[in-house]
Formats: structure tokens, sequence, C-alpha cells
């Protein structure tokens, strides 16, 4: 978790002045869509899209049945 807001606040918070809090909403939560979990997701599923990875985990678990 600190991981996570530390490259919150370096990425988006300490980038620059936000003169509303909606602005600032918006931008964090652009930034995990955008970002962060795009980041994570594909580290995970070992560099494939998702549909990728999901033909390839269920198409031998179909063929088993």
């Amino acid at each position: 978790m600190e991981s996570f807001f530390s490259l919150l606040q370096k990425n988006v918070l300490d980038r620059r002045s936000w003169t509303t809090r909606e602005e600032l909403r918006i931008a964090i939560v652009t930034w995990i869509e955008r970002t962060y979990h795009r980041r994570r997701r594909q580290a995970t599923l070992g560099r494939l899209t998702p549909i990728e990875y999901e033909t390839v985990v269920t198409t031998p678990a179909l063929q088993a049945a």
C-alpha cells in the first residue's frame, strides 16, 4: 500500500497545483486507470492482453472437460 501512495504522490500530486478537489479527483482516477492498473495487469498476465490470457487459460480447461 505504501508503494501505491508513493507512486501516486510522485506521479500525480507533486506534478502541479490543483485548483479544485474535482480536478485532483479526476487526475487520480485517470492515473489509476491508465497507468497503475495497466502496468500491474500486464506484468501479472505475462505481457499478454487480458483476452489472450483468458484464451490461454480457459482453452486447456475446456479441453479437459
